[in-house]
């Protein structure tokens, strides 16, 4: 029984599965808006909101923890240089989910995950409210 074990497993091992956060992770901070399943999303939102919390102070440490855990200096370097300047005044809350529907193939639920302070030469993402299909 899984009784008060919380987080996120996607049926991988450990190794994969923060693999699999970090990258969704560095792919946020280089394009900062990202379209996933709405469960990685969910997962993403926690790993990159603790994230924002450790670089509060953008000293030495805090950029190395921010290394550590998405192990890119150009990520690192847009984190603190473009992106983290603006949540200055933002206790919280720094990536949305917006629920885009269902993926064609499979009908996975899909989101995409945005960072909330984005720049101004990105546009507001087509949300499209699909149904299932029923068949007789």
């Amino acid at each position: 029984m899984r009784h008060k074990k919380e987080g996120f497993q996607f049926n991988r091992p450990t190794a994969s599965r923060r693999a699999l956060l970090r990258n969704l992770c560095r792919s946020l901070v280089r394009h900062e808006r990202i379209e996933t399943t709405h469960t990685k999303a969910k997962a993403l939102k926690a790993f990159a909101d603790s994230l924002f919390a450790k670089s509060r102070s953008s000293d030495t440490a805090a950029q190395r923890a921010v290394f550590a855990e998405l192990g890119d200096k150009k990520v690192v370097k847009k984190f603190f240089e473009v992106v983290l300047p603006r949540y200055d005044e933002r206790t919280g809350g720094f990536v949305r989910i917006i629920p885009r529907g269902y993926r064609k193939g499979d009908g996975a639920p899909v989101s995409y995950v945005e960072l909330c302070e984005m720049g101004e030469d990105f546009a507001k993402p087509r949300v499209i409210k699909l149904k299932k299909k029923i068949t007789k």
